[in-house]
């Protein structure tokens, strides 16, 4: 789904965005969504420069917004940051994979190993 960043009028494809309660679309189609409270990003290298940094940023700005998760495409390492105040956040890193990911902005946990489930086989026995 797309997200609408209404301070910069950018529009941003996250890998994986949700809201906890009512969604609040910019018009009838329902296809932009406008207060995202969790927005999870897949890291590549041609992208993960602009996740980390201006995209960041500009969902910064979204009331809504509670959490941010950036997931590496090899295992295991995700970061999640929590708003904690308007410009407060929390940073956390998970690199085990038994780590549990806790998004209470959502109320879901997720294990790392669950992440990256379908594409384990493809890695040493060791990183896992």
């Amino acid at each position: 789904m797309r997200v609408k960043i209404t301070s910069t009028s950018k529009y941003t494809y996250p890998d994986v965005v949700a809201v906890c309660g009512e969604e609040i679309f910019e018009d009838e189609t329902e296809d932009t969504l406008l207060n995202p409270m969790l927005i999870v990003e897949v890291l590549s290298k041609s992208t993960e420069a602009y996740d980390r940094g201006a995209k960041f940023e500009y969902y910064q700005t979204i009331e809504s917004f509670r959490e941010y998760v950036l997931i590496r495409q090899e295992p295991f390492r995700a970061e999640q940051f929590v708003r904690k105040e308007k410009n407060v956040w929390t940073y956390f890193e998970f690199r085990k994979s038994d780590d549990t990911v806790k998004l209470n902005s959502i109320d879901c946990e997720l294990v790392l190993k669950d992440i990256y489930h379908k594409i384990q086989q493809k890695f040493p026995k060791e990183a896992i």
